[in-house]
């Protein structure tokens, strides 16, 4: 009778797309060194896109100090993330791989829950739940994080809230065993943004699942201030619609929405310099949109016993949908910028 391998001994390559994070990288690397999963049955392949800050040296030092744990550091020398998560497979080993980011902090049995879900057969790509943290100690910061993780703002992105194992139709990171890029291949460097998005279409159009267990858990920092969620968004926005031009089917609500609403208030501003109705209309649009919001602060202000949630998840939430919308609409009007890497 045949032996069969034991969950906890199968080799596990984790990768990590990086540039630019000497202030958070250990914090990823500590998580990683206290594991559940045996650290003999782990690798860690870090794809650095020429960071400048100290960021290789930093990842160097820890590794020398911690000999127990295999490091490998490899070049990005195209500086976009699915190049490096593709770099990094190609330079790794395992039979099964996780992706990670630089800035993310893993709970300590994250490698051994993602493992045993993939050896359970729940989806051929598994994740799992971010715990949504601030970027900054400031009101407007904290109120970003709390409005990353509502639904008003995110719509039913289940990675964000959920406390149900489900299938659903993307994960964070995520796991999977190496023979599915056999038959989906690497992720797209066509895309600059959404590639693990397309990356789990793939699998779902031919057949696989995506599956979301909450008990699978890292911290994500939201963007510290208004400025940078805005930009974040927009480009979320932009790539989606260069997504959807290959696959228009996988359209979802959540992301239908945002453009729709910027668009129909476009229309309506237009129409109001020549129709006065237009502009009652757009009034009374704006501030049933603007209740909503408020009321979703109001709601996080006394769960989370924080006041000034009352005015920073509604600044939040509306950055989230105007610069989405306006990214994925600027998309509809500008054909896909080209990559020549």
């Amino acid at each position: 009778m045949a032996i069969l391998e034991s969950p906890m001994t199968t080799e596990v390559s984790i990768i990590i797309p990086c540039y630019n994070e000497w202030a958070t990288i250990t914090l990823l690397l500590d998580a990683l060194h206290v594991q559940t999963y045996p650290l003999d049955a782990m690798e860690v392949v870090i794809a650095d896109g020429g960071s400048t800050d100290g960021t290789r040296a930093v990842i160097d030092s820890w590794g020398t100090d911690h000999p127990d744990l295999k490091i490998t550091l490899v070049p990005n020398l195209k500086k976009i993330i699915p190049a490096a998560l593709n770099t990094a497979i190609n330079a790794s080993s395992g039979e099964i791989i996780i992706r990670l980011d630089a800035h993310s902090h893993p709970q300590s049995d994250y490698v051994e829950r993602s493992v045993k879900a993939l050896s359970a057969g729940r989806g051929q790509n598994v994740g799992g739940v971010w715990d949504i943290q601030p970027g900054r100690d400031h009101w407007i910061a904290r109120g970003i994080a709390a409005a990353a993780g509502h639904p008003i703002g995110v719509g039913d992105a289940l990675y964000r809230y959920a406390d149900q194992a489900s299938e659903v139709d993307t994960v964070p990171f995520g796991a999977f065993y190496r023979s599915l890029l056999d038959q989906i291949g690497l992720f797209d460097e066509t895309l600059l943004t959404n590639e693990d998005y397309e990356f789990n279409t793939r699998i779902r159009k031919q057949g696989g699942k995506v599956w979301l267990d909450p008990q699978i858990r890292s911290v994500y920092y939201a963007r510290g201030n208004l400025k940078d969620l805005a930009r974040q968004y927009w480009r979320y926005g932009y790539w989606k619609r260069q997504m959807l031009r290959r696959y228009p089917d996988t359209l979802r609500w959540r992301q239908a929405l945002p453009p729709l609403f910027v668009l129909w208030l476009i229309l309506l501003m237009v129409l109001g310099l020549f129709l006065r109705p237009a502009l009652w209309t757009l009034a009374g649009v704006l501030v049933i949109y603007l209740l909503f919001l408020f009321a979703a602060g109001v709601q996080l202000a006394l769960r989370h016993k924080q006041a000034a949630h009352i005015l920073g998840v509604p600044l939040a939430i509306a950055t989230m949908h105007f610069a989405w919308g306006s990214g994925f609409l600027w998309g509809v009007l500008r054909p896909q910028k080209q990559n020549n890497g």
